[in-house]
């Protein structure tokens, strides 16, 4: 069973300005990406309120927390900066996906994005942009590793081929000690 827990991070919409449309599409994409339960979408303010919900998912041992949100370059954006706070390890290849991704979806602005991911404890987080449209095109990143990241984060071993398991072990770990995927 995965746990994912979404978060909306916007001043405007934790204030009653604007409803919150990214949140409601998180929590959709992350059911159907594989988590089990998923809580949310929360809405907060960007800055010391990302950390705290970060560092409480961490706590409530939430499997994956995921952010839309904050990730820009006004002043206010601060979600990458709180969540570095939070975050043991950085896993960089995964907002280096959804920047090309985004960019090759013909969103040249995909590569402002300053969106992070790593691992804290054993959840989880990642930053996603805070458009619907961001949600969306991120989360097809997510979808094909989302489930196999959890499981590594939790001990688990590559999937390795049924078919002649034995003769390919010694190929597969070549290529995994080389870099070859």
């Amino acid at each position: 069973m995965i746990r994912a827990l979404a978060v909306t991070v916007s001043n405007r919409a934790a204030a009653g300005i604007y409803e919150d449309r990214s949140g409601p599409v998180l929590v959709e994409l992350l059911r159907e990406a594989g988590c089990d339960i998923v809580d949310g979408p929360l809405v907060i303010p960007d800055g010391e309120a990302v950390e705290q919900v970060l560092r409480d998912s961490v706590t409530a041992e939430y499997d994956v927390a995921v952010t839309t949100g904050g990730t820009g370059l006004t002043p206010g954006d601060l979600t990458p900066e709180m969540t570095r706070r939070v975050i043991d390890r950085e896993i960089p290849g995964i907002p280096e996906a959804l920047r090309a991704a985004g960019a090759s979806a013909g969103v040249p602005s995909a590569i402002l994005s300053r969106g992070l991911a790593g691992v804290a404890s054993r959840t989880l987080i990642i930053n996603l942009p805070g458009s619907s449209g961001g949600v969306r095109d991120g989360m097809k990143v997510l979808r094909p590793i989302l489930v196999h990241a959890v499981d590594q984060i939790r001990g688990g071993d590559h999937p390795r081929p049924a078919a002649n398991e034995n003769a390919d072990d010694s190929v597969a770990d070549a290529n995994h000690g080389s870099g070859i995927a």
